[in-house]
């Protein structure tokens, strides 16, 4: 994330984003990249199959794709090399509806686990794909529209072609600051309120139950766990030097001085979401797993059958070259 000085007596230099962006965001992009696309075709396997989850996944695999993708972008804006102004400003729109649609996605998830585990014979609407399918665009739609609000209302909007959006104002404006703490209480406080709940209630459920399917239901906490984990490793940093930002920062050069480095450090780190999110299903999900080895199979066998038929190639070239 670049950012611009505000007030020119804000003098301020920071070399987090030319050291430190670069290599954390290659390596980033390189496992988000391999770890989405796996995580968006186990999924969608599933998904086929009847899962009403994957629905869930496919999306919020895809949100972490966009925003993978944009992090070649900000590598190159580190490296300070020219980028056009509206790409700039569009990969910043890419990268905080990520933020946030990812967040809805994970409290749709704990939701629908939630609703499985502690109301196993209830809500089975809830969970069916039809329902998930709805829930899913809906997300997406409200996240979209907050945030279309929240940049009309700021002005970025109207200055979409330039590089607003993707530079931050330094120190903040009483507007921005605004701004961040709406982000603050929508996009985060209420998401982990949620999820915190649902994991709550989820873990009372799993240690008193007696089931068949204990063993089975456990996972599912340990699932909802490590991305829970996860979510609260990448996001609160972030999301507690913002809200740092937005109340000591507006019009002090000193805050503004103190809070630069730790606010570009935690704008790397919220990328461990997307990256862990996927290998954290993939790793514990049993159905995940059985797909990723149904389709390492298919891969074997389709290379084993070149390499036949290429050995069977040569063959029989060099049996015509001598006769």
């Amino acid at each position: 994330m670049n950012t611009t000085l505000n007030q020119a007596s804000c003098s301020l230099n920071s070399s987090v984003e030319q050291h430190m962006y670069p290599a954390a965001y290659s390596l980033f992009f390189i496992v988000g990249f391999s770890a989405n696309c796996l995580s968006l075709y186990v999924a969608w396997m599933l998904m086929r199959k009847g899962n009403s989850m994957a629905v869930y996944l496919i999306n919020l695999s895809i949100s972490d794709l966009l925003y993978t993708i944009s992090l070649p972008v900000w590598i190159e804006l580190a490296l300070q090399r020219p980028v056009g102004d509206g790409l700039c400003s569009s990969v910043a729109v890419v990268m905080y509806n990520s933020f946030y649609v990812g967040s809805g996605l994970l409290c749709c998830i704990s939701v629908d686990r939630y609703l499985a585990v502690v109301y196993p014979l209830h809500f089975h609407w809830v969970r069916e794909l039809q329902t998930t399918t709805v829930v899913s665009i809906a997300v997406w739609t409200l996240e979209i529209i907050v945030h279309i609000i929240l940049l009309d209302h700021t002005g970025a909007l109207h200055a979409f072609s330039s590089r607003r959006l993707c530079q931050e104002r330094i120190p903040m404006t009483g507007e921005d600051a605004n701004f961040a703490f709406t982000r603050f209480i929508l996009g985060f406080l209420v998401p982990v309120i949620i999820m915190t709940f649902c994991f709550q209630q989820i873990m009372q459920s799993l240690q008193q139950s007696t089931s068949i399917l204990a063993e089975e239901r456990k996972k599912v906490g340990l699932l909802l766990l490590f991305l829970y984990l996860t979510y609260i490793v990448a996001f609160v940093p972030y999301q507690t030097v913002m809200l740092l930002r937005a109340i000591l920062e507006p019009g002090s050069c000193t805050w503004a001085s103190w809070l630069k480095d730790p606010y570009l450090v935690t704008v790397a780190t919220t990328t461990i979401n997307s990256t862990l999110d996927p290998i954290i299903y993939c790793l514990i999900s049993d159905s995940a797993k059985k797909e990723i080895r149904k389709a390492v199979e298919k891969c074997r066998e389709v290379f084993m059958w070149k390499k036949v038929s290429m050995g069977s190639r040569i063959l029989s070239v060099s049996f015509k070259q001598h006769h």
